[in-house]
């Protein structure tokens, strides 16, 4: 019985005409499936399904996910995320390179937490890097973190009292119930770019997740460096978030929950 898949052009171009087309007619389909990115069951006979696969340096694994969920695409990881992809290894930190808009030697740090907002739970990514961000081309040792992030229509934020406004082309990859990426619209109007991309998989917790599921949005909070810190519980994570937006040194926006 044909499958309701889909597989995508960049797929089908990795996988070969002969084996999407398998796919398609149900043969080398699977029926029920863990959903990569929400870890839920699915079923191909029965709902739209995306195929993902994910290449490492020297092997792939093709996936499926609730097409709600994820769209088909091809996420590129090491090898040594794929192994631990497969095995559902997850670490419990991670860094994060900017593209094109910090020097090589900044370092993005990514924590994730809970954050309430009238009344509500919304899960939360934020992001502080470790050194000042220079605009590139500068000279000068000022911090243009804000600035650029504030030009990609990231939003200033004095309270913290209503959820940001969804910024479109962007979204959070969370691909085997990790999170992968953020990814933001390419300037060649092509697939999405990662603006940043996990050295190793950030695990999130099942709270975090049936938060992000429920509102199928992840909120999004950005600070200079020496704003935030790392800080151990969520409650004090707040009260760091509140102080920096009280200082005029926080920005945000809200991403879909997927890899569009």
């Amino acid at each position: 019985m044909p499958r309701m898949l889909d597989v995508s052009d960049e797929v089908r171009a990795e996988i070969g005409d002969e084996e999407a087309d398998r796919l398609l007619a149900g043969e080398n389909a699977p029926g029920s499936y863990d959903c990569t990115s929400c870890r839920t069951q699915g079923d191909s006979e029965q709902e739209r399904t995306s195929t993902v696969l994910f290449i490492g340096d020297e092997t792939a694994v093709l996936a499926f996910a609730h097409a709600t969920c994820l769209p088909s695409q091809v996420v590129q990881v090491t090898e040594e995320q794929l192994q631990g992809a497969v095995k559902s290894i997850t670490g419990d930190t991670v860094d994060l390179e900017p593209d094109k808009i910090a020097p090589e030697q900044a370092v993005l740090g990514v924590t994730s937490g809970l954050v309430l907002i009238a009344g509500e739970l919304h899960p939360a990514l934020v992001v502080e890097p470790t050194a000042p961000i220079v605009r590139p081309g500068a000279t000068g040792a000022g911090d243009d973190f804000l600035p650029l992030l504030i030009e990609q229509g990231f939003m200033p934020l004095t309270t913290i009292d209503s959820t940001p406004s969804v910024l479109h082309g962007w979204s959070v990859l969370l691909a085997v119930g990790q999170l992968h990426a953020v990814l933001q619209p390419s300037p060649n109007g092509g697939q999405p770019v990662a603006w940043w991309q996990a050295h190793q998989p950030l695990q999130v917790t099942e709270s975090w997740r049936a938060a992000a599921n429920k509102h199928q949005q992840v909120l999004m909070f950005a600070a200079p460096v020496g704003s935030i810190g790392r800080q151990p519980r969520e409650d004090l994570l707040r009260d760091a978030l509140d102080k920096a937006a009280a200082n005029g040194k926080l920005v945000a926006a809200a991403m879909p929950l997927a890899g569009t």
